[in-house]
């Protein structure tokens, strides 16, 4: 009997994890969360105190509500004065039918709600309909960065947007050295935001003195554990490093952010889908 009453109450403890991780698991995968981050900077120009960039990364044509209307929604209560995509927005092995029915709605109704600016990532480039998917973004209204820059003005204050492709892109590509070094030249002792697909440049974007990078990649570490972190790189490492949040090098700060969607085939644990919100301050 006793035996009989010990098998029982097993069986409902293991029951009751299996459950506890059957809800963790849906919840870090279809769950939204928004996270602001306060930048501080000397040098940042008067009038862009206070500045939100809406940062998507690794969306991977994830769809959540019908069109999307939770994330645009989100993104909405994130107030952008830009919204920026750093990367992934497909995944390699997504069609044109995905490109139509998913990718070109949303981005067309981000919009509507600020400016929208987009680097390549890394599965772009493995996606035989890249060429088209650039083009198509373009023609609705998406500025897209390859290797280039925008100028941001507020008033007589302005902040320089650069943007470098996946270096899965063209070998023939500028470097970024080359397009930091053309920004230099051109304009006076700018303020630099980056945005870049991966996440492991931070000494390379150090060295080049850039204010503030944006980037994503490593989806979080995939599956996030309780003071340790994210689990699993890009990869496949053990304990990636830069894979959440603000890490500083020198003058230069990285924001990494945790990404929308997935496209690895490992759920996603503990580890919500993040819209990321860096917010510009005067120091």
């Amino acid at each position: 009997m006793r035996k009989r009453k010990a098998r029982r109450r097993t069986g409902l403890f293991l029951l009751l994890l299996m459950v506890i991780f059957a809800f963790l698991t849906y919840d870090s995968n279809t769950r939204l969360v928004t996270e602001e981050f306060i930048l501080e900077y000397g040098n940042l120009p008067a009038a862009f105190d206070g500045y939100r960039l809406v940062q998507l990364s690794d969306i991977h044509a994830a769809v959540f509500g019908v069109g999307n209307r939770k994330l645009l929604d989100s993104v909405k209560k994130a107030r952008p004065n830009s919204i920026v995509i750093t990367g992934d927005l497909v995944s390699h092995s997504d069609t044109l039918d995905t490109v139509y029915d998913v990718v070109l709605p949303l981005v067309r109704s981000l919009k509507t709600v600020a400016p929208v600016y987009y680097v390549t990532g890394n599965h772009e480039w493995d996606n035989d309909n890249v060429r088209t998917l650039l083009k198509l973004l373009v023609q609705s209204g998406v500025t897209v960065l390859r290797n280039d820059y925008v100028r941001l003005t507020l008033g007589e204050d302005t902040v320089i947007l650069a943007g470098v492709d996946d270096p899965n892109g063209p070998r023939d590509m500028k470097t970024p050295e080359a397009l930091i070094g053309e920004i230099r030249r051109a304009e006076d002792n700018p303020f630099i935001v980056l945005l870049a697909h991966r996440n492991r440049y931070l000494d390379r974007f150090s060295r080049l003195d850039i204010d503030l990078v944006l980037c994503g990649h490593a989806h979080g570490g995939i599956i996030r554990l309780p003071f340790a972190g994210g689990l699993i790189g890009p990869a496949l490492e053990l304990f990636p490093e830069y894979t959440d949040g603000v890490y500083t090098r020198g003058n230069t700060k990285m924001l990494v952010s945790r990404g929308i969607g997935n496209g690895t085939g490992v759920p996603r644990f503990l580890n919500n889908p993040q819209i990321a919100v860096a917010v510009l301050r005067a120091a």
